[in-house]
């Protein structure tokens, strides 16, 4: 909650005060997560970088607005969706667009107490379940487990009913949960 605080004493500074300052602290909170988000829609490093660029330089062209977005995080990703879905229709792909044919790179990172405890085989295997995963599904995971998410935030990113991410991040834990208890047996 704290940091979510901090986040919003950095939105009124950069609104009310045009403060550089607070506005280079948000795109150091943002930037990456921004990036990657971009990267699993266009699959370019260098365009998802551009996207997320762009979107921090509509957040300073439109600063005296920021007061008025309710959910900063939803309004970046959801901002970082359009813009790299615009690039793609700019790229005059032929064929129709789906977040379901989306890849996501799933990394492991900022290591956990509990992560630090699973052995590199064990990791590699919930790698591999999470791989193994449908696009959308393994998008949905991502942005929950990986960029901490909430079911609310994610289901307005992506349009979709939180019920609906209910049920892919249920679908998502059972199966790396079959995957990893069937690797587990098999070493034993």
């Amino acid at each position: 909650m704290r940091e979510e605080a901090n986040i919003q004493l950095l939105v009124e500074r950069v609104a009310s005060l045009g403060d550089e300052q607070a506005y280079k602290a948000l795109f150091r909170i943002f930037y990456k997560p921004l990036s990657q988000f971009a990267f699993s829609i266009v699959k370019s490093w260098e365009s998802a970088e551009e996207i997320a660029s762009d979107v921090f330089l509509n957040v300073w062209k439109q600063r005296e607005r920021l007061l008025q977005v309710e959910n900063l995080r939803v309004y970046l990703y959801v901002s970082t969706k359009n813009i790299a879905l615009n690039y793609l229709n700019k790229a005059a792909r032929t064929q129709h667009f789906s977040l379901d044919e989306v890849a996501v790179d799933i990394s492991v990172s900022n290591a956990t107490p509990e992560q630090i405890f699973i052995s590199g085989e064990m990791v590699k295997r919930i790698e591999a379940a999470v791989n193994a995963l449908p696009p959308k599904r393994k998008m949905i995971f991502k942005l929950i487990r990986e960029d901490g998410l909430k079911y609310k935030e994610v289901a307005q990113i992506l349009d979709i009913s939180v019920n609906t991410i209910d049920v892919h991040m249920a679908q998502a834990l059972k199966k790396i949960s079959e995957v990893i208890n069937l690797s587990f047996i098999k070493t034993k």
